[in-house]
């Protein structure tokens, strides 16, 4: 995300500096719009996160190239695409890529509708503080050629806007919260439009277990929303590339130049299965021993 940020503490304790390293939420290296991690040189302490440290993502250019092939027939078939996305680094990160798409005329231009207030709130910021953009969306932005590229691109911020896209013809393409379909303007779009066999449904993150996202991605028929029971005929395609975690390769990386001063490593932020294969590869790579804290768990330094 826009800003976003490790944590370096220094502490002085007893008479003894020791400095504390908190990797907060990295991204992946290489994405676009957003600027690599910044690399720590040495800690005492590290505290890192390890969603994914189980594996890798799927090469966003790959990504890309797909989603193009799955845009173009939706617009072939003239109809909507619905993207549950979240409000904060994925809706900004989706009209980034859809303004290069339309720059290099990968794809023809079509309306692009932000359905969602704290998304047209958020993309507002990123506007206002471009200077943390990487260098290729910095040259698009001073160039004009980001806003040139989308202006089809349109806010709703009220719920009549959101409501009176009901009455819009496609192709258009509608990013609605909430990311994982559990409530939001989403669920509006969804009730009014998964019967429709030429809708397309872009899911471009993670869906808990039990959400409808889940049971979109898993495929089932009939879903229930509002209480009432929905047919699913729109054609519904998961996007694995999009993550805003970096992979265990990009956390490894990111690792690399704080393990030569031997830390003590806290792996946090991530299940069993992905923090435990991610501890293995640094101890075996790195001669480091790695703990795993449980919910509650007070770590004395």
């Amino acid at each position: 995300m826009l800003g976003s940020a490790s944590l370096e503490m220094t502490v002085e304790a007893n008479g003894k500096k020791r400095t504390v390293v908190f990797s907060g939420d990295l991204g992946p290296r290489g994405a676009p719009l957003h600027r690599d991690p910044t690399p720590f040189e040495r800690a005492d302490l590290v505290f890192m996160e390890s969603t994914y440290g189980d594996r890798d993502h799927k090469p966003l250019h790959d990504t890309a190239i797909e989603a193009r092939e799955v845009l173009r027939r939706a617009v072939e078939a003239k109809g909507k695409v619905l993207v549950p996305t979240f409000a904060i680094g994925r809706t900004q990160l989706l009209l980034y890529l859809l303004a290069s798409a339309f720059k290099r005329k990968t794809l023809p231009t079509f309306p692009v509708f932000i359905d969602s207030p704290m998304g047209i709130e958020a993309t507002k910021v990123y506007q206002k503080h471009t200077e943390l953009f990487d260098e290729e969306a910095l040259a698009m932005q001073k160039s004009g050629e980001l806003r040139a590229n989308l202006e089809t691109a349109q806010f709703c911020p009220k719920a009549e806007d959101s409501r009176a896209l009901n009455d819009v013809e496609g192709p258009c393409l509608i990013m609605a919260g909430a990311g994982m379909c559990n409530g939001g303007r989403i669920l509006h779009h969804f009730r009014h439009n998964l019967s429709r066999s030429n809708t397309t449904v872009l899911i471009v993150g993670y869906q808990s277990h039990g959400s409808l996202g889940r049971m979109l991605v898993d495929g089932k028929r009939v879903v229930s929303i509002y209480g009432e029971k929905i047919p699913v005929r729109a054609f519904v395609h998961t996007f694995g590339g999009l993550s805003g975690h970096a992979g265990q390769t990009d956390l490894l990386h990111w690792f690399d130049t704080l393990a030569p001063s031997r830390p003590r490593v806290i792996l946090t932020h991530g299940e069993d299965r992905g923090r435990k294969p991610l501890g293995r590869l640094i101890r075996e790579r790195y001669g480091i021993k790695v703990e795993y804290p449980g919910l509650g768990e007070i770590i004395t330094a």
